[in-house]
């Protein structure tokens, strides 16, 4: 019967003392390259065809995929299941576990699940409200957040055990990542919660999207400060904006994002603002690179996707790199 690793694209790469996974994302971060992972929208579908064309967006230019978990309390397939599909043809996807939808038994059974089909990355979130979304009669659970998630699931892997202290005879191999916005106030606060996600066992960051650099140097040299630069791989968001109405409704609407009105400006005076947009995006992809302690670029380009590939590209921040995807014999990870 063929199984799930028989797959020789789906083998994880061998273990390397010092890491917590096999996966690609950390062999890639930790060998100091800079790292591209985008957001990947799960299909409202059955199809496993679906995702496999919506990843294909992506190849050769995104080195991880994040399957948002029910983003925005909206009903999609589930990212434990998108995560599976896409590592089983040799992807490096990122599953994202919402605390909002599962109680903290639901949650262990779901990572010794993911663990066990080979994926090696997960995001923990909080999650939305219900009451944004397209059921707002559902019931919130939140038995944990996303630091004691965070710890959760380093306990799982580094201690070999569940919260209830019953002992995992095989634990999960997995790269922790969390997420964080800079802009959202109290804005001195957001480095130290930032600590607290560290010290409760995130390997990666992932932020919200930064338009604001200065802003956004401040928050790194805060983080430098405190010491974390060197606990952890920090890829803040970016994404293309398609028009200046959109970012004008984003910067009022979206707690904690910050576009400038400068930015706004000039898409007003562009001929064609979504292309403009993306060459915001490349700038601001190239100028956060500059800055100390950025490992990397999380790329949210919401019904933009097919841009990606053109954006990553003319940023040059891969260097002649080509992230691994179906047909790409080696990535030069090893």
């Amino acid at each position: 019967m063929l199984g799930l690793n028989d797959n020789p694209a789906a083998q994880p790469l061998p273990e390397k003392e010092g890491h917590v996974s096999r996966g690609r994302l950390e062999r890639l971060l930790k060998a100091g390259h800079f790292a591209v992972t985008a957001e990947l929208a799960p299909p409202d579908s059955a199809l496993a065809d679906d995702v496999y064309a919506r990843a294909q967006v992506f190849d050769g230019y995104v080195d991880g995929m994040n399957a948002t978990d029910g983003s925005g309390a909206n009903c999609h397939m589930s990212s434990i299941g998108m995560c599976a599909l896409l590592t089983n043809v040799g992807y490096a996807p990122v599953m994202q576990i919402s605390c909002r939808d599962k109680n903290r038994i639901a949650i262990q059974g779901d990572v010794l699940g993911a663990a066990a089909m080979g994926v090696g990355n997960v995001l923990c979130l909080s999650g939305d409200g219900v009451q944004v979304g397209d059921h707002p009669e559902a019931k919130p659970v939140f038995d944990l957040d996303s630091i004691s998630l965070l710890e959760t699931i380093r306990i799982m892997r580094d201690e070999s055990r569940y919260l209830s202290g019953r002992s995992i005879t095989s634990p999960p191999k997995m790269f922790l990542g969390a997420a964080e916005n800079p802009y959202a106030p109290p804005i001195d606060f957001r480095p130290y919660r930032l600590a607290k996600k560290i010290a409760a066992g995130a390997d990666f960051i992932q932020t919200q999207y930064i338009f604001d650099i200065p802003k956004f140097k401040e928050f790194m040299a805060k983080t430098g400060d405190l010491g974390l630069l060197e606990k952890c791989f920090i890829l803040p968001g970016v994404g293309p904006l398609a028009s200046a109405r959109t970012a004008s409704w984003i910067g009022k609407n979206v707690p904690g994002i910050y576009i400038p009105d400068a930015i706004i400006k000039r898409l007003e005076s562009a001929d064609n603002q979504k292309k403009e947009g993306q060459k915001i995006c490349i700038e601001l992809i190239q100028q956060l690179r500059e800055i100390t302690g950025v490992s990397g670029v999380h790329v949210m380009a919401y019904r933009q996707e097919e841009a990606v590939k053109e954006i990553i590209q003319l940023s040059s921040v891969l260097e002649g790199r080509v992230p691994w995807y179906p047909g790409c014999e080696h990535d030069g990870i090893s």
